[in-house]
């Protein structure tokens, strides 16, 4: 990153984290020193054993904002499992579970007009077959974060647990990836198709950026950098032109330019 950064001249959407440089300058490089964020014994990565999950499921769960696809993914996920809650505002014996995309937790439930005090997030981008990721608000329950925690692993599916971060983790990783890419596809430093042929390729990643983009949706991809980039204010998340112009024409990433 250090490299690219100072090819394009100090651009600021470049601009290496200072966790990771600080994590470099410490010999923390990962496999092959033994230390990164694990550690490694014989070559393989020590994943420390993650604490039982909660087991208490909540008497009712209330999903919002009603009729997002987002939330639509999380009702299908708790069918049958506790009673559900919909509608502008959820009863007092209800948890509230919010799907934002780009988006934290506590904004989501100010927005909404929540208590953010029995409120969580859950990313739901990638859909809830497997690990799920729950996202507490800056004031979140304890009680309702362990009830939270208990439903989503109900049928033995792990949960990871985030303090309050618009974008979750997967969202503003896969986000960037695809907007970095747009943003060398806009320069015209590669054809969309050397892009996807190309980190492939090199990272082995069962599709190109692009392509990635256009199954998630161009139009979500840019939903989730424009939140990010006005919470934030960073340019690292400002969308590229040829992603927003792609998403709100509502064509593929791979369409070149006429």
């Amino acid at each position: 990153m250090e490299s690219i950064y100072e090819q394009f001249y100090q651009e600021p959407r470049f601009r290496p984290q200072a966790f990771i440089r600080n994590r470099m300058a410490a010999g923390l490089h990962g496999r092959k020193v033994g230390r990164g964020f694990y550690t490694y014994e014989d070559n393989k990565k020590v994943v420390p054993a993650a604490p039982a999950a909660p087991t208490d499921l909540p008497d009712s769960v209330w999903i919002g904002p009603e009729g997002h696809a987002s939330t639509q993914v999380l009702a299908d996920f708790l069918k049958g499992k506790v009673e559900i809650e919909t509608g502008a505002k959820p009863s007092a014996r209800a948890i509230c579970m919010v799907a934002p995309m780009g988006r934290d937790a506590t904004m989501t439930a100010i927005d909404l007009g929540i208590e953010a005090e029995r409120t969580v997030a859950v990313d739901t981008l990638f859909g809830l077959e497997g690990r799920r990721t729950l996202m507490t608000t800056s004031v979140t329950d304890e009680g309702v974060r362990d009830l939270a925690h208990g439903v989503l692993a109900s049928d033995g599916g792990a949960v990871t647990v985030i303090h309050d971060s618009p974008g979750f983790i997967a969202q503003r990783v896969i986000a960037t990836i695809v907007n970095i890419s747009s943003e060398i596809a806009q320069m015209r430093i590669a054809t969309p198709e050397d892009i996807n042929k190309a980190v492939s390729l090199g990272l082995a990643y069962p599709q190109g950026p692009l392509e990635f983009g256009d199954t998630l949706g161009a139009g979500k991809i840019h939903a989730i950098l424009t939140a990010m980039h006005d919470f934030y204010g960073d340019p690292r998340y400002r969308p590229s032109p040829w992603l927003t112009r792609r998403a709100r024409l509502g064509i593929s990433l791979m369409t070149p330019e006429a």
